[in-house]
């Protein structure tokens, strides 16, 4: 059972990230029938302004004493410009979790949980464009760059804002049980519930390659990916023997031909999804994937959601003209 919660508050914090931690613990909902939260807003110094890049001030109410016995520390974003972070923040986060804490970070965050050690040796995530930088400042975590969240029992790490509601309510569902996660995720008025499998939703841009190199052979792939492209083909193509493309493709992309080309068109899928209403059969033709259960296999290994979810959540939806009415001044 969570009974205290602690949010560690340093300069830089991002608003939005600890505004996602007080949404879920912070408020009191006893009256829907939500468990009480023993909520602490901590930082080093208590009553010091905290800068953020926003144009205002955290000023935390509570010492670093107060976060060390929490059940629960949470640690929002913070500006991943930061390189060096408070010793003191950092210890506690290490005593908080050595006297049994759960320790729970937002996007960013992780960096100060990968400062204590924490994540060493173990899986984690962040936004996925602080992912590289976090694998390369910390090598001995273990970055997975595409969930949405991952839950290491004492440690949860999750990737951007939205994500970060999900890892709290995942984390209030496994120690609280569904019922309460569904009624605050209903007060929030979002799902109650994204698997952390879930994969971020990356763009992968063609990647730049020597000008003697293959990009004229990437621009052609992707232009033709309704058609039929096999390695002996792409080779003769490429005026190489099979074995010499293959060594060639890899060092400049990456990637096997067939392991790109299959990302492409799951690319390519998504924008169809997004941008038209074809049916799944004529997505997967344009696409170059076959068949709608083709595309629906490779689209929930690259994406971890079906075809038919990511539209449901991505493709632009016409309002009914009573809302358009009501909208229009």
């Amino acid at each position: 059972m969570l009974r205290s919660v602690a949010v560690l508050l340093v300069d830089g914090t991002a608003p939005f990230e600890f505004g996602v931690v007080c949404e879920v613990f912070g408020l009191d909902r006893t009256e829907d029938g939500v468990p009480a939260f023993d909520f602490r807003v901590c930082g080093e110094h208590p009553g010091r302004p905290l800068s953020t890049r926003v144009g205002c001030a955290f000023v935390p109410d509570r010492g670093l004493d107060e976060l060390v016995d929490a059940d629960l520390v949470c640690v929002p974003a913070v500006g991943t410009e930061i390189t060096r972070y408070p010793p003191a923040a950092i210890a506690a986060l290490r005593e908080a979790y050595e006297r049994g804490a759960i320790i729970l970070s937002v996007c960013s965050g992780a960096f100060l949980l990968a400062e204590a050690g924490l994540l060493d040796g173990r899986r984690c995530t962040t936004h996925w464009r602080h992912t590289a930088a976090l694998a390369e400042r910390y090598p001995r975590a273990e970055v997975d760059p595409g969930v949405l969240y991952v839950d290491e029992g004492r440690l949860i790490t999750s990737a951007g804002t939205a994500a970060g509601i999900d890892a709290c309510l995942h984390l209030v569902r496994r120690e609280m049980g569904s019922e309460v996660a569904n009624l605050i995720a209903r007060r929030m008025v979002v799902p109650p519930q994204r698997d952390g499998g879930q994969r971020q939703f990356i763009d992968l841009p063609v990647p730049e390659t020597r000008a003697d190199g293959l990009q004229p052979l990437l621009d052609w792939m992707l232009e033709h990916l309704d058609r039929e492209q096999t390695v002996a083909g792409l080779a003769k193509r490429a005026r190489m023997s099979e074995r010499t493309f293959a060594r060639r493709f890899a060092a400049e992309t990456g990637s096997t031909p067939l392991r790109w080309l299959t990302q492409q068109r799951v690319l390519h899928a998504r924008r169809l999804l997004e941008e038209t209403a074809l049916d799944l059969e004529e997505v997967a033709r344009l696409c170059g994937l076959g068949s709608g259960a083709l595309l629906r296999h490779h689209f929930r290994r690259a994406m971890g959601v079906t075809p038919q979810a990511y539209r449901r959540t991505f493709a632009p939806r016409a309002a009914p003209e009573g809302e358009l009415a009501a909208a229009t001044p």
